[in-house]
């Protein structure tokens, strides 16, 4: 009997994580990245800027293509770095392919600091890419390359 309810109980607390666990992947973005990104990042018009196959979704490869896209264009000097001056300097237009409140959530200090994983004060591209690949791991629950509007849009965005 003891052994049947500690079962039951492991069962239950399972099935209440997997419960809970879904919605709390939205939030990691936003914990991992800042909020004004987040909250930049995941709206209707951002997913239909890297939907360039307007199939609804966006697959990693379409994701990688406009965050090499953004590097490009932050890097204004074209040294292949992007120094924090650099960075969070307002855009002329770099980032016009994006929206305003992608590119303002993206090119603050915080976020620079965040993306900088080495803390040597400039950001790789690799470094760049690397970390906008763990925000897309991040808003990919199912594991299939691919997100959908459920998945990349935010309530309200």
């Amino acid at each position: 009997m003891n052994r049947t309810m500690s079962s039951i109980t492991a069962a239950a607390a399972a099935t209440l994580s997997l419960c809970f666990a879904l919605p709390c992947a939205a939030q990691d973005v936003t914990s991992f990245a800042t909020g004004g990104y987040a909250k930049g990042l995941q709206t209707m018009a951002m997913m239909h800027r890297m939907d360039t196959n307007k199939d609804g979704m966006v697959s990693l490869d379409e994701w990688t293509a406009f965050q090499e896209h953004s590097f490009e264009a932050l890097d204004k000097d074209k040294s292949g770095f992007l120094e924090e001056q650099e960075f969070t300097t307002p855009s002329k237009g770099e980032l016009a392919f994006a929206t305003a409140a992608y590119a303002h959530g993206l090119m603050t200090n915080e976020m620079f600091k965040k993306i900088d994983a080495d803390g040597d004060g400039k950001i790789s591209k690799e470094e760049f890419l690397s970390y906008q690949r763990k925000i897309f791991e991040m808003l990919d629950r199912s594991k299939k390359g691919m997100v959908g509007q459920t998945d990349f849009v935010r309530p309200g965005g």
